[in-house]
């Protein structure tokens, strides 16, 4: 009885008194699905048929497709120099024309070119180029595996989230066939990168948390003829939760995306109090009094903020050797020019002239507003209202494979409609789980989804592009998988409401592969007769 007693004073505030310390155990950590090699065979299936749609043919278009022109050159100037190099005119075309051996290619003048973007997400083009050459197929190789891996991560992430290995290839699937992650896997931009590297932190953390939990599971199932030890758990501010590696391991890949792009950093605050977030919980689950939690919580959110924010700068800062090693990167002598006075003498010159660098950076972040044809303001990206048109070109018979008077070839960046309408409708219903049901799940993908949605918002004067957004469909997949399961009802509901349930999934599943198919061309280049390019278009925004 005073295991019990102590127990139902560990339950949360309006949930049902936890009976036993098996029961706070499964709260706790809740188990797994025993059906692990199924669920990897789930997992390297969906992610086959996802590869495949992303290398097939990737060489095509052979052209320069949209910011390409600057990441393929900025990533081959890294490799030959470790800086990147201003080109020469018509660089593109020498580039084509030639056999793609980067070791002989020279369209570079002597000068350092002024870039604005961190660099992993190139670094990670040049493994590409160095591999197959500076040719299509080599800058697009690195993104085309990125978005690969992408879509195994999150299938991964979804049974471990949801504890549900349908859920998680429901979620896997939908990344796979979504055309916002095809067309930025198909294409040499940095985006891609960026969306791996918050993936793979927002796993650390899911592993972490499981860890932690699981931990103090075994103590509670240990203590749980030890009345003291059961009380003790949760006295003061709560245990201790010693090493974490996966925090760690989060704050590396943290700054893996922020030296892809800034916007990483809204993953870093996001992240951050989304962890401290959960060890409350934990706190309180155990029966930790709210102010005491809220202490353990704070110390917590100490030793998370030396591991995830700490970690990620030195990684950022590392990121930058190419540019520290070597003296002819843009503004790498700026110090030399501009001497130090009061405590910036003691700051290193070539870190003086890297804050500079960034300062300029910021500069022109923040005051970007060159009007582009297919600018989007942030308010549509959900809905898909402008896609990003990366590349077109039209033919006429018997010109590229046309055989009508009149072709088009296209990479748009347009996710599929029918997986970002119904996700808009998912972020809205996890939404109301996380608030009316507190399920900490749902709360965990719509602050994803935030972070990489929300802070656009605030540029309402800046050019910004709707294929930004990649950086969130994992999650945004995530939150529909999460309702889609919602629909198939729990394992233990009657028949008729499950195969109801599978009914609409499968028929919603099915539509979308539809789609999918539909769309392909738009997303791959291509050709197509004019009439068929059309129909794709089906607003007049999207052209």
């Amino acid at each position: 009885m005073r295991v019990t007693a102590t127990l139902e004073r560990s339950a949360p505030t309006g949930s049902r008194p936890l009976r036993t310390a098996s029961e706070l155990a499964a709260r706790l950590h809740p188990a797994m699905p025993s059906d692990r090699l199924n669920s990897w065979l789930v997992a390297l299936g969906i992610t086959l048929f996802g590869g495949l749609l992303r290398f097939w043919d990737l060489a095509s278009p052979r052209a320069v497709v949209f910011d390409e022109t600057y990441y393929m050159k900025d990533s081959f100037s890294l490799l030959r120099w470790g800086y990147e190099r201003s080109f020469v005119d018509k660089a593109n075309e020498t580039i084509l024309a030639s056999d793609g051996n980067w070791r002989t290619i020279n369209v570079f003048t002597d000068n350092p070119s002024f870039i604005v973007h961190p660099p992993v997400g190139k670094w990670t083009i040049a493994v590409g180029e160095y591999m197959f050459g500076l040719t299509p197929f080599g800058w697009r190789f690195s993104t085309a595996l990125v978005g690969t891996i992408a879509v195994l991560l999150t299938v991964r992430i979804g049974r471990r989230l949801t504890r549900s290995t349908l859920i998680g290839g429901i979620a896997g699937f939908l990344l796979a066939i979504d055309g916002m992650a095809i067309s930025m896997s198909r294409t040499g931009l940095l985006d891609g990168t960026l969306m791996l590297w918050v993936l793979v932190a927002f796993g650390c953390l899911l592993l972490d948390r499981d860890r932690t939990r699981g931990r103090l599971a075994l103590q509670v199932q240990r203590f749980s003829d030890d009345h003291a030890a059961l009380r003790a758990l949760g006295a003061g501010i709560g245990p201790g939760t010693g090493l974490r590696p996966w925090r760690w391991a989060a704050g590396f890949a943290l700054g893996m995306a922020c030296a892809t792009k800034w916007s990483g950093v809204w993953f870093v605050v996001a992240f951050g109090l989304m962890t401290v977030i959960w060890d409350f919980g934990m706190r309180r689950l155990i029966g930790v009094r709210v102010q005491q939690a809220l202490g353990g919580a704070a110390l917590e959110g100490i030793l998370a903020f030396v591991a995830i924010v700490g970690t990620a700068f030195v990684v950022y800062l590392v990121s930058w050797s190419g540019w520290l090693l070597t003296d002819g990167g843009y503004d790498r002598n700026w110090a030399a020019t501009n001497p130090a006075s009061g405590p910036w003498g003691f700051v290193p010159d070539s870190l003086r002239s890297l804050l500079h660098y960034h300062a300029e950076m910021l500069n022109f972040h923040t005051h970007l507003d060159s009007p582009h044809s297919y600018q989007s303001n942030a308010w549509g990206w959900l809905l898909q209202t402008r896609p990003t048109s990366f590349w077109y070109e039209s033919y006429n018979r018997g010109v590229n494979g046309c055989t009508v008077d009149k072709c088009s070839a296209e990479v748009v960046a347009l996710g599929n409609p029918l997986i970002w309408w119904a996700a808009t409708i998912a972020l809205f219903h996890q939404s109301w789980r996380w608030f009316a049901r507190r399920d900490w799940r749902s709360g965990a993908v719509v602050l994803a989804v935030l972070a990489g949605w929300l802070p656009w918002l605030g540029f309402q004067g800046r050019t910004i592009f709707t294929f930004y957004s990649v950086a969130f469909v994992p999650f945004l997949v995530l939150a529909l998988a999460m309702m889609l399961g919602a629909w198939l009802g729990p394992a233990d509901a009657s028949a008729r409401r499950r195969t109801s349930g599978a009914i609409f999934v499968g028929l919603f599943l099915m539509f979308a592969l539809a789609a999918s198919w539909f769309f392909y061309p738009i997303w791959s280049g291509q050709v197509l007769a004019y009439n068929a390019w059309h129909i794709r278009m089906w607003f007049p925004t999207w052209v």
